[in-house]
C-alpha cells in the first residue's frame, strides 16, 4: 500500500513542478492525475500496488469536500455578490458536460455493441 500511495504522491509532485516551471494557470494535482492516466493507458492495466490504495482513498472521498465546504462558508459574502455569474457557469458547464459525455458515449456504446455481436 505504501507503494502506491508514493506513487500517486510522485506524480502528485511532478504535476506540480510542470506546473510551476511552465507557469500553467491549472493545478498541479490536475497535471498529475493526467499523466498517471497517460501511463496507465500506455500499461494497459492498474498495478494492484495502485489499486488497493486508489480504493482505499476513494472510499473516504466525500472527506475531501469538507474543506471545499468550509470554504464556501467562509467566503459566502463573494458568493452573494458573484451569485447569477457562478450559477450561469454552473448551468452551462453542466449542460456542456452532458453534450460531450452523450457525444462520446454514443458512439462508443454502438461499438461495443457491434464487438459483442461478433
Amino acid at each position: 500500500m505504501l507503494v502506491g500511495f508514493l506513487i500517486l504522491l510522485l506524480f502528485q509532485l511532478v504535476g506540480e513542478l510542470i506546473v510551476v516551471l511552465l507557469g500553467m494557470p491549472v493545478p498541479g494535482p490536475v497535471v498529475g492525475m493526467v499523466l498517471l492516466l497517460l501511463c496507465l493507458i500506455i500499461k494497459g492495466e492498474v498495478p494492484e500496488s495502485l489499486r488497493i490504495p486508489s480504493e482505499a482513498l476513494l472510499k473516504h472521498l466525500a472527506l475531501l469536500f469538507v474543506p471545499a465546504g468550509v470554504g464556501l462558508m467562509t467566503h459566502f459574502s463573494l458568493l452573494k455578490a458573484d451569485w447569477l455569474a457562478i450559477l450561469l457557469a454552473l448551468i452551462i458547464s453542466t449542460g456542456l458536460t452532458i453534450v460531450v459525455t452523450a457525444l462520446i458515449l454514443n458512439p462508443s456504446a454502438k461499438k461495443l455493441h457491434q464487438l459483442e455481436r461478433e
